[in-house]
């Protein structure tokens, strides 16, 4: 048995289903950063910044459960591990490319107005 989601768990709508997929701050950020490529876990950390190595740990095996990331062990002493995007999680680069797009026309737009 699959450890994923089956449909029936999914929710209803299509947005909410992306937003629980993604939705948390970290993910988008863990996206972000493993979009270039592949990166071990020391790495990621040190590009998101100040999250915890629990918490970063914990989105990490989420996302690889829901199928959007790919872990790789290899057997060295000490361990190395290294992260990447699936097909499925390279398919997010549009969603990421619209979010950074509207960052940059909104904060544009907030230098030149006051709310």
């Amino acid at each position: 048995m699959s450890e994923q989601k089956s449909v029936k768990e999914l929710p209803a709508c299509p947005v909410e289903t992306t937003l629980a997929l993604i939705g948390d701050k970290w993910k988008v950020l863990i996206l972000r950063d493993l979009l270039p490529g592949t990166k071990r876990f020391g790495e990621l950390k040190k590009s998101i910044g100040s999250v915890s190595q629990k918490v970063l740990t914990a989105q990490l095996r989420d996302m690889e459960e829901n199928g959007l990331v790919s872990r790789k062990v290899y057997a060295e002493v000490p361990p190395r591990v290294e992260y990447s995007l699936t097909d499925l999680g390279k398919s997010l680069k549009p969603i990421l490319d619209a979010l950074w797009n509207w960052g940059e026309e909104y904060k544009a737009s907030v230098q030149h107005h006051s709310f």
